[in-house]
């Protein structure tokens, strides 16, 4: 479910070394260590879905706090992950990378003896932190560890790991949440993530650090705002839709977010080194792709987060049972994303782009049209692999228009800023669709209205790709990002 690019300047296109490194074959155990350690930050976005129900019941989470166990963690990854791809280039990547694997285990561990909401919130935001320090050094020593034919399918083996990941979560959330506890969600990162450490320290190579005059400080004041006016936001839509969204308190917190990321605008048009340059939102095919990225994401893991509620709440469905209903859907997106790389050369990105989220608006309303006791072949099936078949188009397509213009100088922080909307959209919209959802006051009532805003939400964004997004047509057997 993450997007394959570095989110700083470490990238395929770059200078290759002499023809004589390209010629030298790498053991593969490097990358081996790598996606091992990745696909442990994508399993943590979905492995938790399924167990929702039973984390607010053991740690006594209100029904409209719930949605915080996903949103904090995505929340900090993506508003860390160009901090995160900054600091690798400064500090090295590899103790970057080992400094990140062990913030995450770490932070995993306390998840797993977390015996309060407030504790779990709060061990989840270490483990987006240790995933925003992780990703981008995994991916920067990837790139630079393999050259010429090894390099590609590296990076392509690095892009697998996003669906893998997300249908790997879905069951395996459900079966350790079934057959031992909630908690071990959480604990079998622990020794993965040991054993990846030891791994790393034998078999990944260290890389010199890429010092220039153009390097400043790390860019901590853009950083702290744009993640402190995220989850602001995401907190004001909390209160949203427990009192009302006339409520006093939701409009306070609502404005002091969009204060917060005011002055995030201000500090990087002062910074240095910016995480995110100015220059960036003026590039129509970057910011019209990062939108509909994020609107997209959004309403994916959205689908995930009321589903698993639902499934389980009002359905009474065992965790298993829901993670193995989700399947559908993660093989539809993978099949889409293959399909997709394949008709891009034909029909190119923006027919593709408003074909899918035309595909992701339907199935979306009609899961809105399921019924309070709904069947799942019947009522939720046709949704999910609609949903999926529609995400798959729409990933690889809004990525190759988005990062269609501009120069090679800045195609890293174009992917960046495409894997930072991609994880701040699961943030606001699993933020968004709650609070629709809450405001309904029955789970049954709050599903189909929370499926009705995606699905209106899913049609405006293909309207945004129809008229903003380029028709861009990759040449048969170029590489294609595929999400």
């Amino acid at each position: 479910m993450a997007i394959a690019h570095a989110p700083d300047q470490h990238r395929p296109d770059r200078p290759h070394p002499p023809a004589a490194a390209d010629d030298a074959r790498r053991s593969w155990l490097p990358l081996v260590v790598l996606c091992l350690a990745q696909f442990m930050v994508v399993l943590d976005i979905t492995v938790v879905n399924v167990a929702l129900p039973s984390i607010g019941a053991a740690l006594h989470f209100a029904a409209a706090d719930l949605q915080w166990v996903v949103t904090i963690y995505v929340l900090f990854t993506g508003g860390l992950l160009l901090l995160g791809g900054r600091a690798a280039d400064l500090l090295g990547r590899r103790p970057m990378f080992l400094g990140g694997l062990l913030v995450f285990t770490t932070a995993s561990l306390a998840s797993g003896l977390a015996t309060s909401s407030g504790m779990l919130v709060a061990a989840r935001a270490g483990q987006g932190l240790g995933a925003a320090l992780l990703t981008p050094a995994a991916l920067a020593l990837v790139t630079t560890t393999y050259t010429g034919a090894q390099r590609v399918t590296a990076l392509s083996v690095w892009g697998a790991i996003g669906s893998a990941g997300a249908g790997a979560g879905v069951v395996l959330g459900g079966m350790l949440t079934t057959w031992l506890s909630w908690e071990w969600i959480f604990f079998i990162n622990v020794p993965v993530g040991l054993v990846a450490a030891g791994a790393a320290l034998r078999m990944v190579p260290a890389t010199p650090l890429e010092r220039s005059p153009g390097r400043g400080a790390l860019d901590a004041p853009g950083a702290l705002t744009v993640v402190g006016g995220l989850a602001a936001l995401i907190y004001g839509f909390t209160q949203a839709g427990q009192a009302g969204w006339g409520s006093t308190r939701a409009l306070v917190v609502l404005a002091a977010g969009a204060a917060l990321l005011a002055a995030f605008v201000a500090v990087e048009r002062r910074a240095r080194r910016p995480l995110l340059p100015p220059a960036t939102w003026r590039t129509r095919s970057l910011a019209s792709g990062a939108g509909v990225m994020l609107g997209v994401t959004g309403i994916l893991v959205g689908t995930f987060f009321l589903n698993s509620l639902y499934l389980q709440g009002a359905l009474g469905w065992s965790a298993l049972r829901s993670g193995v209903a989700f399947l559908p859907l993660v093989v539809a997106i993978g099949a889409a994303v293959h399909v997709a790389a394949h008709l891009l050369p034909r029909l190119g990105s923006r027919v593709l782009a408003v074909s899918g989220l035309g595909l992701l608006a339907g199935g979306a309303l009609l899961l809105a049209a399921a019924p309070g006791d709904a069947g799942y072949v019947a009522d939720l099936l046709p949704g999910f692999v609609l949903v999926g078949l529609g995400t798959g188009l729409v990933f690889p397509s809004v990525s190759v228009a988005a990062l269609s213009e501009g120069d090679h100088a800045s195609a890293g922080v174009a992917s960046g800023f495409m894997t930072t909307a991609h994880e701040l959209g699961a943030a606001l919209g699993v933020a968004i669709l709650s609070a629709v959802a809450a405001g309904a006051g029955t789970l049954a009532a709050g599903y189909g209205r929370a499926f009705l805003v995606a699905g209106a939400l899913a049609l405006v964004l293909g309207a945004v790709a129809a008229v903003a997004m380029p028709a861009v047509r990759p040449a048969d057997g170029a590489h294609v990002p595929l999400h």
